[in-house]
């Protein structure tokens, strides 16, 4: 019996919708959609503006001499397009999302209501202090929910996402070397870290030196030892680390680092898998970036803004970046400038115009006061318990490049798929065609032809049973030498598949009528 949408069987005897031709060229309520542009019709407009005659004097010589290049649609037309391409996109709402490393888990509504609250929502971010101070005491709130579960003294909020909070961690770490006059110039960063890492650190100034790792996917001791010297500004560490394990030696990582005067920055991509477990400031770290839309709701890639808030250890805090968040007896106050730092302040400048994402603040708070501590931990368990049952129950078909559990995420390569004329992409893209989004494929790239899967504590046994029998299935048909479903698919989806090194390397930004 095949296997369609979220691995339900299909009726016996049922057709592929792509042997049932329609007049239309619609299939059922899948339409099939044109670009708005090609919709789109002159003279035609949803409002009907007033015919103004406007002179150039009151333009100062840049009135518009061309067409505008806008598609003319009414009202409806609009809404109907923009609703029949919205089903095409999947969501986490439609089904179970398996990007590893992303975190796409389901973000509670209650969250989405209280960060449309009129006094978050529309406060302007130059309003005065004095009419924000419900903003602020939520900030202030946020962070110290923040410190205690990191156990860390000092965290700052502007950072907008995870590769923003690293390149202020990364600044407050050198603005700390430059106070005592040091010169470091290097920075350790494994082989298997998240790419941001050595861009950040190239960025900064830094010269990247890579760390190896050892048969079993963790850092290699030895060759970390090799690597520092007195010129080590810092180590970049992701724990648990892109194969989806835990730093076993992550202790004796930061003893090391500390004696050789260095700091230890911990990236904070992968926290969903330890937070309310974990407390990074007992395992030695310096400063972390914390994804709020990724371990606390809003779920990552959901096109919206991201916050990476800074959490820091004592020798960091007196560099933090401005803003400050200081209490006061008359209230909450931003120190906007470093002559009203307090004493022993040396900020090194700022990471933002304004004070972070509100309404990820808001989302966030609201996630963690929701959980509480033993619910946060919980979700944390749930996460890594989730990985494990699908690595546990796929990796007798699928092949797992490291052995024992895993922690947030289940890693597969390409192993399996050897002689078969199949590859990672044409698995993946198969995918699609039984109605999920593909696993992160390629990544990390230590591993050959890598399969990535982060199903979250948010997804239900059932519907892990669900998506683990349709890998289950497509494995089989892969051993079983039936292999024409993955040649070029997906085949049910609106558009086949794409030539993604061409469209990346030669994008199409602009649309052109045809001649």
């Amino acid at each position: 019996m095949a296997l369609n949408s979220q691995g339900r069987p299909s009726q016996p005897g049922t057709a592929e919708a792509s042997a049932l031709p329609t007049i239309s060229g619609d299939r059922g309520l899948d339409h099939e959609e044109p670009l708005i542009f090609e919709l789109g019709r002159d003279g035609k407009c949803g409002v009907d503006f007033p015919d103004v005659k406007v002179g150039d004097t009151h333009l100062g010589g840049l009135r518009r001499k061309g067409k505008i290049g806008l598609p003319g649609l009414s009202e409806p037309e609009v809404v109907r397009h923009y609703v029949r391409l919205s089903r095409n996109n999947y969501s986490i709402d439609a089904g179970l999302y398996p990007l590893g490393s992303c975190t796409m888990k389901h973000n509670p509504r209650l969250n989405e209501k209280l960060a449309r609250l009129p006094g978050f929502a529309d406060l302007h971010p130059l309003a005065p202090q004095s009419a924000a101070q419900g903003a602020l005491a939520l900030m202030s709130e946020l962070a110290r929910w923040l410190t205690t579960m990191t156990g860390m003294p000092a965290v700052t909020m502007s950072p907008k996402a995870g590769a923003h909070g690293e390149l202020c961690g990364i600044l407050t770490i050198r603005a700390a070397i430059e106070a005592k006059g040091e010169k470091r110039t290097r920075v350790l960063i494994p082989e298997s870290a998240h790419g941001t890492n050595p861009a950040t650190a190239a960025f900064a100034g830094f010269t990247v030196d890579e760390v190896k790792a050892t048969p079993e996917g963790r850092v290699d001791m030895d060759s970390l030892r090799s690597k520092i010297g007195p010129d080590v500004a810092a180590f970049m560490l992701t724990n648990p680390n892109t194969c989806g394990l835990f730093e076993r030696d992550i202790v004796e990582i930061a003893k090391l680092i500390h004696e050789a005067g260095a700091y230890f920055y911990a990236d904070g991509a992968n926290f969903n898998a330890i937070a309310g477990r974990v407390k990074p400031g007992d395992l030695g770290v310096d400063a972390m970036h914390i994804n709020l839309h990724k371990t606390f709701s809003t779920p990552h890639g959901g096109g919206g803004p991201g916050a990476g808030p800074v959490v820091l250890s004592e020798r960091l805090r007196p560099f933090a970046p401005l803003p400050l968040l200081v209490l006061e007896k008359g209230g909450i106050r931003l120190i906007e400038d470093r002559d009203s730092a307090p004493e022993g302040y040396k900020p090194f400048g700022r990471m933002a115009a304004f004070h972070g994402q509100m309404g990820m603040f808001v989302r966030a708070l609201s996630y963690m006061l929701s959980h509480g501590g033993n619910g946060i931990r919980q979700a944390s368990e749930d996460a890594v318990l989730a990985a494990n049952y699908v690595l546990a129950s796929l990796k007798d078909v699928m092949s797992a490049p490291f052995e024992g559990p895993c922690m947030h995420e289940a890693l597969f390569d390409d192993t399996w798929l050897h002689d078969t004329g199949v590859t990672t992409l044409d698995f993946a893209k198969a995918m699609i065609d039984e109605g999920y989004h593909p696993m992160t494929m390629y990544f990390p790239l230590v591993v050959h032809g890598a399969m990535l899967i982060e199903p979250t504590e948010s997804e239900s046994k059932e519907s892990l049973d669900r998506f683990i029998a349709v890998l289950r299935g497509m494995a089989e048909e892969v051993k079983a030498g039936k292999t024409e479903r993955f040649e070029g698919a997906p085949r049910l989806a609106p558009r086949r598949r794409l030539d993604e090194t061409a469209a990346s390397r030669k994008p199409v930004l602009k649309y052109q009528a045809a001649e």
